[in-house]
């Protein structure tokens, strides 16, 4: 395969070029002190088998040959991921990594931050944790002395509202000193059954609406999807919608029940959604840039 020759388009694609130099100091000025250049940053796939130089940056990338008619790239959490045909040589495969050098490092750019931010929203089971619950923090309080409630625990809303105090207290029928794991399942239990409640609840209000019927509603845990519809009427829904404020789980339940009437995502579908939930993009916005609380 030939190898195609860099265009002035192409060179200008490379953002991470290092700026140049600027031109010496007069004979007579003192010398000036430069800071030492800052290291490259590494973006490594823990099952890297080769790696790139993209303008200063090192890209180690997990590899593989595919039966496929041009070279692909995938970035994920992980990192970069490269499939070629076989008989695509390296020279070319470096050659299309640096064309699309800015693309690929923005993006893992944006899986490193994503990371980082997955990382700090990982829950510290302990009395006093905070987490989310219909967009508003909530503080777990263990308390022993609710044992008399149905669910073993208790929400308490008569906080005052101030400026970055969470107002909702949650208190969990458990000693001070339970261990991690039982403060978790506990709490976890607590928001499992107030998702479905809710879920029903805002169900039967846009099967009203939109003129279908739910046959099944049951509750998802799946990583990557907030909900799913299916054609004999049954709906799943992730309960970690809970965490999110009314107007984002209106929208993932009014989007499942539209696929009552299309089982596709064609303009008809999305005018179906928009008749009950007028601002899509911002509900769809939300799902993307906030994360949910990480229980593990």
């Amino acid at each position: 395969m030939p190898r195609r020759t860099p265009s002035r388009g192409d060179i200008q694609l490379q953002l991470f070029d290092a700026v140049p130099e600027a031109p010496p100091p007069a004979a007579t000025a003192p010398p000036v002190l430069q800071p030492p250049a800052a290291a490259p940053t590494v973006f490594r796939h823990p099952r890297a088998q080769r790696e790139v130089r993209l303008g200063e940056h090192v890209v180690a990338y997990a590899f593989r040959r595919a039966r496929r008619r041009s070279i692909g790239f995938v970035i994920g959490a992980e990192g970069l991921s490269v499939s070629a045909p076989r008989w695509v040589g390296q020279r070319d495969i470096d050659d299309a990594l640096r064309e699309k050098a800015a693309w690929i490092l923005r993006k893992l750019v944006e899986q490193r931050e994503r990371g980082e931010r997955l990382q700090a929203s990982r829950v510290e089971w302990r009395n006093g944790t905070t987490v989310p619950f219909l967009g508003e923090p909530v503080i777990v309080v263990l308390n022993p002395r609710v044992g008399s409630a149905p669910s073993g625990a208790v929400l308490n809303t008569d906080g005052v509202a101030l400026p970055g105090v969470a107002r909702l207290t949650l208190h969990v029928c458990l000693p001070h000193n339970a261990e991690p794991e039982q403060i978790r399942d506990a709490v976890q239990s607590w928001l499992q059954r107030q998702a479905r409640r809710i879920f029903e609840e805002r169900c039967a209000h846009f099967a009203e609406r939109l003129g279908v019927r739910l046959r099944r509603l049951s509750l998802s845990s799946a990583r990557t999807r907030w909900g799913s519809a299916s054609a004999d009427g049954s709906v799943r829904l992730n309960w970690r919608l809970v965490h999110y404020g009314m107007p984002t789980i209106d929208y993932v339940v009014a989007h499942e029940l539209a696929h009552l009437r299309h089982m596709d995502h064609g303009p008809k579908f999305w005018d179906v959604v928009r008749s009950v939930v007028p601002d899509v993009e911002r509900a769809r916005g939300t799902l993307k840039s906030e994360l949910v609380p990480v229980f593990e």
